[in-house]
């Protein structure tokens, strides 16, 4: 599922962050200068001297990593999983008149599906997260009629354009 491989990166992530700062706090205390530590851990100086803080005050227990960071999420990881497939199954199965995906409108699926509220920034971020991108349709529809547009163009807006002038006056 896309949603549990960007949760385990994250993991990851996390984790090696906190091999870096235990592998700093050991060559604190066997006595390293802060600055060989930072270049060794690969971090800037105030970090080391922020872990040697933390590392005086509670010793390595206070160098472990939180165990989430941030706001909570708003949708549980079932509720994700759902979300990924109600947009796979696309708009018009989920009561909207156009095949068509647009921020507003999965927010409202989320709120009447989740009962949680969301704008669409914040759907935008959570769709990062599930791995959806924009995707924006190419070139023009097949059903285009250039000879029917460009007879309108010639006669009836003309016409349309003139009566609405003639209104104004």
């Amino acid at each position: 599922m896309v949603t549990f491989g960007v949760l385990m990166k994250h993991v990851e992530k996390r984790k090696e962050l906190e091999r870096r700062r235990r592998r700093g706090a050991r060559l604190l205390a066997a006595g390293e200068p802060q600055a060989e530590v930072a270049r060794q851990v690969g971090v800037s100086r105030q970090t080391v001297m922020r872990w040697e803080r933390l590392r005086q005050q509670g010793g390595l227990q206070a160098l472990r990593r939180a165990e989430h960071f941030g706001r909570p999420e708003r949708l549980s990881e079932s509720q994700r999983e759902e979300l990924v497939r109600l947009l796979k199954a696309g708009s018009l199965a989920a009561g909207f008149a156009t095949e068509l995906w647009t921020l507003p409108r999965i927010a409202r699926l989320i709120e009447e599906r989740f009962s949680v509220s969301m704008v669409p920034s914040s759907v935008w971020r959570l769709l990062g997260r599930l791995g959806w991108s924009v995707q924006r349709p190419s070139g023009q529809a097949r059903e285009r009629d250039e000879r029917a547009i460009r007879t309108w163009k010639a006669k009836r807006w003309p016409a349309l354009k003139k009566s609405l002038r003639d209104k104004a006056e």
